[in-house]
């Protein structure tokens, strides 16, 4: 499992932790959010977020 940060605001999504209150399960590869998901935080599409190394 990867984690993806937010360029723009810093928020981490977690591909182990999902996120649950945007409908995204648990254990859901970033490959598989929908591609119109955006960040909860500041409302910026998946292309604004980067992969990161934990």
């Amino acid at each position: 499992m990867k984690t993806w940060i937010c360029v723009v605001c810093g928020l981490i999504y977690d591909e182990a932790k999902g996120w649950p209150e945007e409908g995204i399960p648990a254990g859901t590869a970033w490959g598989d959010v929908p591609e119109d998901w955006v960040c909860p935080d500041c409302g910026v599409g998946k292309a604004d977020f980067d992969m990161q190394e934990i």
